[in-house]
């Protein structure tokens, strides 16, 4: 196992960024202190060397806009908060309204992936990665509590990643923490009508009986709905395309997870690639599961001088769901003084 540190570049305020590559000898990642962005993910190609199976950018540069958040840790609460408000005991808390100027995104601003965080690195023969730390301040972003914060990435020598994360606050707030990396299992594929490349084409399994119904604005409504008969329905493994006709412009939806509760680490998700025979497993802790198949990416310039256009890559954001802090029939993202935030989420490759 090896960890490597080098410098990315430097913020304009002259702190300097660093990029931690992580390898266990045959597959490695990649990712830097600011923002916590996942940067790359290398896996083996057929033909030798390696693809690199995530979206994302070259330079600090992308990293600092990278307003589609490649790779990047997202919080205090991610997904949507509608009407960019909610209340603790009868006190209303005001938050950014950063989406369609009502609703608040990943927790609005200043966001957690426009910050330095602390680095320290991970060593161990079995296991090795990056720690990530930072205290987010009482209400910033609008949210009460000073929160400390610990958000790990390490690999094993069965090349699994394994992300973790911690919080402790010093009030209630809700916490929601996620990763917000884009994958493509084969960069090197492309969509026959654009000649762009595409995600399409990979087959995905949801371990997940019901889906958030959701309104014109994204926002879920309380409703947790049936997936039997619908395109939402991914019990059994199917190409993200099969049902896109019925779709207004591709998945940007949360299913609640049917965990096991004999597993430690649930089975939530299975995505394989047809062509290259890759294969990830992802098991977590959390409730819910939201996948984005990149329905707003429009010519991003990416790595490589790849071009990111809609449906480029799909996230899978193990979280709990969107808008909780209204709607106490779903999974508490209540925290309190005392209590620990603390969950797991693990990508294991079939490389």
């Amino acid at each position: 196992m090896e960890v490597k540190k080098e410098r990315f570049g430097m913020l304009s305020s002259g702190d300097a960024v660093s990029i931690f590559t992580v390898s266990n000898g045959t597959m490695s990642f990649s990712a830097i202190d600011y923002g916590c962005c996942i940067t790359a993910i290398l896996l083996p190609a057929a033909k030798g060397g390696y693809d690199d199976i995530v979206l994302g950018y070259s330079t600090l540069e992308g990293y600092i806009r990278n307003k589609p958040h490649f790779g990047s840790i997202v919080g205090r609460c991610a997904g949507r908060i509608s009407n960019a408000r909610f209340s603790i005991e009868e006190k209303c808390y005001t938050l950014t309204r950063n989406n369609g100027g009502k609703h608040c995104l990943h927790g609005g601003y200043p966001a957690y992936d426009k910050q330095l965080w602390q680095a320290d690195i991970i060593s161990g023969n079995d296991e090795a990665g990056v720690s990530f730390s930072r205290i987010s301040p009482d209400g910033e972003q609008g949210f009460p509590g000073e929160v400390r914060l610990t958000v790990s990435y390490t690999l094993n020598k069965n090349n699994t990643i394994t992300l973790r994360y911690e919080a402790h606050t010093t009030k209630t707030t809700p916490i929601n923490l996620t990763n917000h990396t884009y994958f493509n299992l084969n960069p090197a594929g492309m969509e026959a009508d654009s000649g762009y490349i595409s995600a399409l084409n990979h087959q995905v399994q949801l371990l997940a009986s019901r889906y958030a119904e959701v309104d014109a604005s994204l926002i879920p409504t309380g409703k947790l709905l049936p997936v039997e008969g619908t395109p939402f329905d991914f019990r059994t493994p199917k190409l993200l395309s099969q049902d896109f006709a019925q779709l207004k412009n591709g998945y940007d939806d949360t299913w609640l997870l049917d965990a096991d509760s004999t597993d430690n680490i649930p089975l939530a998700a299975v995505v394989t690639e047809p062509a290259t025979g890759r294969t990830l497993r992802i098991y977590s802790t959390q409730p819910a599961i939201t996948m984005y198949t990149g329905n707003f990416l429009s010519g991003e310039q990416g790595k490589n001088g790849d071009v990111y256009n809609k449906h480029s890559g799909v996230c899978f954001e193990t979280q709990h769901i969107p808008d909780s802090p209204h709607h106490p029939e779903f999974p508490s993202v209540w925290v309190h003084p005392g209590e620990v935030y603390q969950h797991e989420t693990q990508w294991r490759f079939t490389v």
